[in-house]
């Protein structure tokens, strides 16, 4: 579903600030697989997730998506096949619209986009359905301003909007580093059972190493721009904090972690 190969990106080429962010990158996603990424600062983590999104263009390699070429692909022509979550719970939604209309919004995607027609009765019982997965009791609250909601409120409702139209890959950077702890275990929750559901092929950055652990059916740890560990299956869920700790230190030659890669 998601192919990455020889890809390099290099940020101020030529210059006294000239960063490689991703060196000889290559990657492979079977249909369904749930990959959770960790790494240090710098790691190319994030990088790597606007490359394949279409936000940076790369300086070498190839990117497929379902067996389509999107190397050369602007982000808004590689946006059908992908949905997004983002850091930030306030980038997701339009604040002044209520919950229905950022729904409605948010299936008609590709569509011409407009709600003069309204919503019908079927498309508002869709979305009471489709919101009672997140177990936050928003489909008792369609007509809520979403600039109401909480943040993890607003951030469960900007998940179930990048996946209501099932796209070819879900993309999740670190959609719940924002989060208090509480908040963030109920996102991640609604993210495996809308994982599980739909059998989406997701990669998800965290610098929660339980969390990574815990959640998909593989990982992997990035470091100076490439994949330098990738586990599954039982090795991943047989993985200890303190092991990855180790396997970072071993492949970064250093024995301090980053303090990020420590949290959780």
């Amino acid at each position: 579903m998601l192919e990455i190969r020889n890809v390099k990106k290099v940020f101020n080429r030529g210059t006294v600030n000239e960063k490689i962010a991703l060196h000889d990158l290559n990657l492979h996603l079977a249909p369904g697989d749930f990959v959770t990424v960790i790494g240090g600062n710098g790691a190319g983590k994030s990088t790597m997730l606007n490359s394949v999104a279409g936000v940076y263009p790369v300086d070498e390699g190839e990117i497929y998506i379902d067996g389509v070429e999107v190397t050369h692909l602007p982000e808004y022509k590689r946006a059908k096949f992908i949905g997004r979550v983002f850091q930030d719970p306030m980038m997701g939604t339009a604040a002044t619209m209520q919950i229905e209309e950022n729904l409605a919004l948010a299936a008609r995607r590709g569509k011409l986009r407009t709600l003069m027609s309204g919503i019908t009765k079927a498309e508002r019982e869709s979305y009471k359905e489709a919101l009672k997965i997140l177990e936050l009791g928003l489909e008792d609250r369609l007509t809520a301003k979403v600039g109401l909601l909480s943040g993890g409120q607003r951030q469960a409702l900007t998940l179930l909007m990048a996946t209501l139209q099932r796209p070819k890959l879900l993309l999740l950077d670190e959609h719940t580093a924002a989060l208090d702890p509480k908040t963030a275990s109920k996102v991640l929750e609604a993210t495996q059972r809308i994982v599980e559901k739909d059998n989406l092929t997701t990669l998800m950055i965290t610098h929660n190493m339980r969390d990574a652990i815990a959640y998909g059916n593989r990982l992997i740890m990035m470091y100076d721009g490439h994949v330098v560990v990738d586990v599954s299956g039982e090795e991943k869920k047989n993985l200890t904090v303190e092991q990855l700790l180790n396997l970072f230190s071993k492949v970064s030659g250093s024995n301090e972690a980053n303090d990020k890669l420590l949290l959780g």
